[in-house]
């Protein structure tokens, strides 16, 4: 049974017993500052029996704290963003604007993409540019006429980079979504 004082304790505490602190002094003791993420991650859900999700939150912050990763980064130092938007407009359509090269031309001017993997109506993975960056597209139908539109770019080489490709980004789903709903 759920008590008030229960509720008003941090998620965190209330679902793994400790607080923050609590966790990051725990990882101290075990040298987790020295050891890899996956270790660090694996460790918590072997030894202290946490969720996958909450190993990876707790490892996330703690290397993050400690200075082991710049903060939002990932464990390999590159750095993923996302930016989504509701359109008034099937999934189908949608996937459709991704996967045409003429109609993708038409909002994403100039991008140069190699498709990966494409799941009509659902998903659509690209390589992006040189540099092995990837980009990941996931359409969640809103009823029959409303879209969530979910990007997701990943293994840019710097904090800047991601900061200006969330603004492009911004910038390019508003332009599918005119495109898409005109």
């Amino acid at each position: 049974m759920t008590t008030e004082a229960s509720k008003s304790r941090p998620a965190l505490q209330r679902t793994t017993g400790r607080d923050r602190d609590g966790w990051f002094a725990v990882l101290d003791a075990w040298g987790a500052a020295d050891r890899p993420y996956r270790e660090t991650a694996g460790w918590l859900q072997d030894e202290h029996g946490l969720s996958a999700w909450w190993a990876q939150k707790i490892t996330v912050e703690y290397e993050e704290a400690r200075g082991v990763r710049a903060p939002g980064s990932r464990g390999d130092g590159t750095y993923t963003l996302t930016a989504s938007k509701s359109v008034a407009a099937p999934a189908q359509r949608l996937y459709e604007a991704f996967a045409d090269p003429t109609v993708r031309g038409r909002w994403l001017p100039n991008a140069a993409v190699r498709e990966r993997t494409m799941r009509p109506g659902r998903s659509a993975r690209f390589d992006w540019g040189d540099g092995g960056e990837r980009v990941s597209v996931t359409l969640v139908p809103s009823g029959a006429t409303k879209t969530q539109v979910g990007v997701e770019h990943a293994r840019l080489p710097s904090e800047a980079a991601a900061a200006e490709a969330k603004a492009a980004w911004r910038d390019r789903l508003a332009a599918l979504k005119t495109l898409v709903e005109a």
